[in-house]
């Protein structure tokens, strides 16, 4: 028992390690969209469900997803990936401001976001509809507006983690957001990057890269040996091989499910004949055919082997025969092809095999849920395992928190996403060591940064007026809080905005201003103070990492000096376009003087505040 709790301090050891880890991640990025319907007829037009839409709720997806899982797990994560000018853009934007990721996607105009849209009835799938096409390729001008910023992206994350290369981390899903260009620009700066993990759903595609860790499926595992054309072999102790066609076989099903199908032959009712051999005439041909759309492969009547993805799987060894044994028996040569130090062969709800340098396989196993609940699992195995390496766990124990990432989140129909604090939970750990209140006084900083240094948490420091906070505002903090491990937010006072923004400011009382701050989930603590500067409290609090609203670069900070003298870093965030306070206020000031004879009699137009940056 006591060993078993020294395993998971351990292995939370590991989790506080990763806290602010420095993350690029780019690829195809999607918009998950969920339609929960009730039905209780079928329709007299033809045998179909009538449904009846109750909620619909949107998550990132892809690339976008893995941004989300590494935030949410403590990593600083930023997102680079080309998105559509449209709704779903919109949606994916504020979804991955939510969860605090640094949003540096490139605007596509005429190139729609990916959307998989899903309807559900009793949390059943009923369907899904797919939008977007990797035919739609970036022009030669998107490609370099997303070369632009990979490179600034880059170099951001360096100078926020003080010059230590960040992790990248690639999600290529074939719906074009990785054309050549870029692939071959990922390839040629792999030394700028620490650790690099790849999920791709055609690894050929990344030869040169050498990554750290690739995370492919069973499928793409065996289409990547199929591509590989190595020669037909045996494999030692079990008598399995994979049959290595001469020509590229077409993609096939996202999994390949190895098994009997109903009605098939069993391997030990054929004896005396050699695997892969025709089966003789008169016997049933493949069963189980594959439909375009499904993820299965065909089974031969002989009950001897199964064929997907172009390649044909030798199971007569009997029942035993699982897909971890097929892929632990591939291991080396998946390293081999991938050029890659690790591999974690994902195998969906039977949990994955992971190899590295030592040519040990370790096998992790899942819960079997139903497929509405594991969603964008990978994602979360990809993101907890790319920040256990990148903070130098040993491998059983990345793939132990990886493994634990991925089974954690299935618990309910969605895409999935898993929390630090779920993490450490799960572990037994407590989530919060320290406790304070979010309003804080001027006189109590100094005890309550001492006890965060002391537990190694890096701080971010901003200030402002905050008078009427909105959106651009909120988007602004979840970036500043995404830079470090807490954020304190000191606001103005009502006299001091009044000396900075005139007599008829503030609009909102400060106490007003530090509540609605303070119940924020990205700001830690808030304070006030009463002078025009903030520079006192700046001395007191010795900030690593200082943040200010603006387009103009960090020198021009009137606090940069101060800040770097004390050994912190300066960071300037771009605001939401059309977002401010000031215009907030005029909207409201013409609105309040639009001359209609009911405008004593309506309310207030919600939209006023939710169509808003920081002033």
């Amino acid at each position: 028992m006591a060993g078993a709790a020294a395993e998971q301090r351990r292995l939370a050891t590991v989790v506080e390690s990763w806290l602010g880890r420095p993350v690029l991640i780019v690829g195809d990025a999607m918009l998950d969209e969920w339609r929960f319907a009730d039905s209780d007829r079928l329709c007299r037009e033809a045998p179909a469900p009538v449904l009846t839409l109750r909620r619909r709720i949107s998550a990132a997806g892809g690339a976008a997803n893995t941004a989300v899982n590494v935030a949410t797990l403590g990593g600083r994560a930023v997102l680079v990936a080309p998105v559509g000018a449209d709704v779903a853009g919109d949606e994916l934007h504020d979804c991955l401001d939510r969860a605090g990721v640094w949003d540096r996607t490139v605007n596509q105009p005429g190139r729609p976001t990916p959307v998989k849209r899903r309807m559900l009835a009793g949390n059943q799938i009923l369907l899904r509809e797919d939008s977007g096409d990797p035919d739609d390729a970036l022009d030669p001008e998107g490609v370099t507006r997303l070369l632009t910023a990979l490179n600034c992206a880059t170099e951001e994350l360096r100078a926020a983690a003080g010059g230590e290369a960040p992790t990248l981390v690639v999600c290529d899903y074939g719906l074009g957001a990785l054309p050549a260009p870029v692939r071959a620009w990922l390839v040629e700066q792999r030394e700028r990057y620490a650790t690099v993990a790849l999920d791709a759903h055609d690894l050929a595609d990344w030869r040169g890269l050498a990554p750290t860790v690739v995370t492919p499926s069973f499928a793409e595992a065996t289409r990547l040996l199929a591509r590989a054309g190595g020669a037909t072999r045996p494999t030692a102790g079990t008598g399995l091989h994979l049959e290595h066609p001469h020509g590229d076989p077409a993609d096939g099903p996202s999994e390949l499910t190895v098994g009997a199908a109903p009605g098939g032959v069993r391997a030990d009712d054929v004896t005396d004949r050699p695997a892969l051999e025709p089966s003789p005439a008169g016997r049933p041909g493949p069963v189980g055919e594959p439909t375009p759309s499904e993820g299965r492969v065909a089974l031969t009547g002989d009950g001897l082997s199964v064929t997907g993805t172009g390649v044909t799987v030798n199971t007569q060894a009997g029942e035993g025969v699982d897909r971890a044994v097929l892929a632990e028996s591939r291991l080396a040569e998946l390293r081999a092809h991938t050029g890659a130090d690790v591999v974690a062969v994902t195998l969906d709800t039977e949990g994955a095999v992971v190899g590295g340098a030592d040519g040990e396989p370790r096998r992790s196993h899942s819960t079997p849920v139903p497929a509405s609940h594991a969603v964008g699992a990978g994602d979360a195995y990809l993101a907890a395992m790319t920040l256990a390496l990148a903070a130098d766990a040993p491998l059983p124990t990345a793939a132990q928190l990886a493994q634990l990432a991925a089974t954690i989140t299935v618990s309910d129909t969605g895409t999935c996403v898993c929390r630090r604090e779920d993490l450490l939970t799960a572990l037994d750990q407590p989530t919060e060591t320290m406790s304070h209140p979010a309003l804080v006084g001027s006189d109590e900083l100094d005890a309550i940064v001492a006890e965060y240094r002391e537990a190694g948490r890096s701080v971010v420091f901003t200030n402002g007026c905050f008078d009427v906070l909105h959106r651009g505002h909120v988007r602004y903090l979840e970036q500043a809080r995404a830079l470090g491990d807490l954020l304190i937010v000191a606001v103005n006072s009502d006299d001091s905005v009044r000396r900075l923004k005139g007599p008829d400011r503030p609009v909102n009382p400060v106490e007003d201003r530090a509540a609605l701050l303070a119940a924020l989930a990205c700001v830690d603590h808030v304070v006030v103070f009463e002078e025009d500067s903030p520079a006192a409290l700046i001395g007191a609090v010795r900030p690593d990492i200082y943040v200010k609203g603006g387009d103009y670069p960090p020198e021009l900070v009137p606090e940069a000096p101060l800040v770097r003298r004390l050994g912190g870093q300066v960071h300037t965030l771009g605001y939401v376009p059309d977002r401010s306070t000031s215009a907030i206020i005029e909207r409201i000031r013409s609105h309040s003087q639009d001359p209609s004879p009911v405008t004593s009699e309506r309310e207030p137009d919600p939209s006023l505040s939710s169509r808003t940056q920081a002033s």
